[in-house]
């Protein structure tokens, strides 16, 4: 608030005057950005410092300054300073006198300003000056923010009232309008009452004190009712739609989620099939580690072999030697050779029945040796397998994704279709209006020509005329009370189908919560089902290792242990594939419930258009109705007012022709 201040005393010391001292405990007493300068004379350069410094203020939202006595030029240069403003929303300039000069700088004001919303005019003397309160009029017409203003205590005349009616055809943002206490009369009334049918904004008009019928104020009463009612429908209608949108948005984002919750499953999969890989890796290195020490055993066989064999070339070079010694004892010890030739020979045998043996476990170590590999293999392959799989399914849920996208983006360019499709539609429609308005105009006015042939014809005959009258106010009673009826009629009408639409729509959206708890309740089945999966494959995991711990001692069970395995490995594959193909079957479904909420939504979008006609044609239906009841009312009054003009010239022509007749002369005095 000192900046204010600071910035006001400097203003006023660059002009070459002193700040007021009014001004400035004002400007220091500022609170939520409202200025209140009323009842305070306002100088020239005050005035002038003031226009400059609410050209770059950007704190004050309300600006009072009523009865300041402001001066034309002093006036002029508060309004240029407005002019440029964007953040004063509340004018009020009430009991300053402002005359033409001020209603050329408000008309100025009213075309560059595009923040204030609010405007106070209040005691002035606008209206004496037809030329500027013209400008002021169409500067009016051409504004696309004022909301509320006060014209009371104007001067303003039935001219001046013609030009506010010219304005408010073509004003499509005023909606509070007070004129009250000025000269405006029956030909400013019909004018306002007239033009009040083509403005749909404005729903509340003052127009007492200024001696206009009440039959006017009546019209302009219907008319701003109108207003009203088509308000609080189109307040409904965006509360409705915002209250779609918002359900339609619940229901993406939920999509969104539930996409998120599937993306989470399936890396949670993929780890957990990484994790079986690396355990797969492990087991495959303890089985090497396995098969290396059986290569050691072999290793340590063979050299054992080679043990022998020396031990056999040792023995042999000792028996040639011994047979060398004993050459000499032959016949002695022949016997003795011979039994050592037995045993020398048992020997060799037994010694060529391990090495078969040896041979053999070394064949079956080297077939169990290949069997392994080949089951490494196979385990590979589908490891492989399932990482293919993996990739195929992200490269699905990408182009899915991308889908979506574009789908989104082409139900977005619909809805700007379809909106720019609306408004043409309602363009067309008031230009319509405005034709059968000039035709209806047209046909008044050759109505009234033959009405005033017909009133020709029947001064003639009177007393017929008056059954003619009395018929004409029956039909006319019969059919208000007819269009009274048909008018409540089509307003149940149009209640009933706003809230049998509204079940409906009720009913789908209940039937799209089922389908998304039926789409969340296979999410959750689904999740079981990987579950139950993985704890499948953690109990095969744990079996398999039970199996190889065991393939020592359970050799001749392994090829039964692997047809098993290889049962649980198709089973588990045939369970990946379901899973699998439900997934597709919940991704179409997903793809289903997409169609149909876009459908769902043009739906909406139709019969809002449907709705919106259907007003529009009740709408004028009800016009059309009044403006005739009205013209009726208007003939009866008019056939009534000759009716006794008529009855006058008959009474005076009697009361002459008494009055003249010999009987006068010969009658006594009274």
């Amino acid at each position: 608030m000192e900046e204010l201040q600071r910035a006001y005393s400097r203003l006023c010391k660059e002009s070459g005057a002193e700040p007021q001292e009014a001004v400035l405990q004002r400007l220091h007493g500022l609170l939520r950005g409202r200025l209140d300068l009323a009842t305070q004379s306002l100088t020239l350069d005050t005035c002038r410092a003031l226009g400059k410094l609410l050209q770059k203020e950007a704190l004050l939202t309300e600006l009072v300054l009523s009865d300041c006595m402001l001066s034309d030029e002093g006036a002029t240069m508060l309004l240029q300073g407005l002019c440029v403003n964007t953040v004063v929303r509340f004018l009020d300039l009430k009991g300053n006198n402002l005359r033409a000069a001020g209603a050329e700088a408000l008309g100025k004001l009213l075309r560059q300003n595009k923040s204030i919303q609010s405007l106070t005019l209040e005691w002035n003397s606008l209206g004496p000056w037809e030329d500027a309160f013209a400008t002021f009029c169409g500067a009016l017409a051409a504004n696309s923010t004022l909301r509320q203003l006060d014209l009371r205590n104007n001067q303003i005349s039935h001219k001046g009232a013609e030009e506010l009616a010219l304005a408010l055809r073509s004003n499509a943002s005023l909606q509070q309008l007070d004129l009250r206490w000025n000269h405006i009369g029956l030909l400013g009334g019909r004018a306002l009452a007239n033009c009040l049918p083509s403005n749909r904004t404005l729903w509340r008009l003052e127009l007492a004190g200024n001696s206009i019928p009440s039959d006017v104020l009546r019209a302009v009463e219907q008319a701003m009712d109108r207003n009203q009612d088509r308000q609080a429908t189109v307040r409904e209608s965006q509360a409705r739609a915002h209250i779609l949108s918002k359900e339609v948005q619940h229901l993406r984002e939920e999509k969104s989620k539930q996409f998120l919750d599937l993306m989470e499953t399936i890396d949670r999969q993929r780890q957990e099939m990484a994790k079986s890989s690396t355990a797969s890796a492990a087991r495959v290195g303890r089985l090497q580690e396995a098969l290396s020490e059986r290569h050691s055993v072999i290793s340590a066989l063979k050299a054992k072999l080679q043990m022998a064999e020396a031990a056999l070339a040792l023995s042999e070079q000792k028996a040639r030697d011994l047979g060398e010694r004993l050459a000499t004892a032959e016949q002695e010890q022949r016997s003795l050779a011979q039994r050592q030739a037995k045993e020398h020979r048992l020997e060799l045998q037994e010694a060529a029945d391990r090495e078969s043996k040896l041979l053999r476990d070394l064949s079956a170590a080297q077939e169990k040796n290949l069997r392994l590999r080949n089951q490494v293999d196979e385990l590979e392959r589908k490891v492989k397998s399932q990482q293919e799989q993996l990739f195929l399914s992200r490269q699905e849920l990408t182009t899915t994704s991308a889908e979506l996208k574009m789908r989104a983006a082409q139900a977005e360019e619909r809805l700007e279709l379809e909106k720019t499709r609306s408004r043409q539609n309602l363009e067309d429609a008031e230009h319509l209006r405005f034709k059968e308005v000039e035709h209806m105009t047209r046909h008044l006015e050759e109505s009234e020509k033959a009405m005033q042939d017909r009133v020709q014809r029947l001064e003639a005959v009177r007393l017929s005329l008056e059954e003619e009258l009395s018929q004409v106010k029956a039909a006319a009673l019969s059919e208000r009370g007819r269009a009274e009826e048909e008018l409540l009629k089509a307003k149940s009408q149009v209640r009933l189908e706003e809230q049998q639409r509204l079940a409906h729509l009720e009913e789908k959206l209940r039937l799209l919560a089922q389908a998304r708890d039926e789409a969340q309740s296979a999410c959750l089945q689904q999740k079981q089902m990987v579950a139950d999966a993985q704890a499948r494959a953690s109990q095969l995991g744990l079996q398999v290792e039970g199996l190889r711990r065991r393939l020592e001692e359970l050799q001749q069970e392994l090829s039964n242990k692997d047809q098993e395995k290889a049962a649980e490995v198709t089973r588990v594959r045939l369970e990946l594939q379901e899973q699998n193909g439900r997934l597709q079957a919940e991704l179409t479904a997903q793809e289903a419930l997409k169609e149909k909420a876009a459908a769902l939504e043009r739906q909406l979008k139709v019969i809002a258009s449907d709705h919106r006609e259907a007003l529009l044609d009740r709408e004028s239906e009800n016009a059309s109705l009044r403006e005739k009841l009205r013209l009726k009312e208007a003939e009866i009054a008019r056939i009534r007012e000759e009716e006794a003009q008529r009855a006058s010239f008959l009474q005076n022509a009697v009361l002459a022709y008494v009055q003249g007749s010999p009987l006068r002369t010969l009658s006594p005095p009274k």
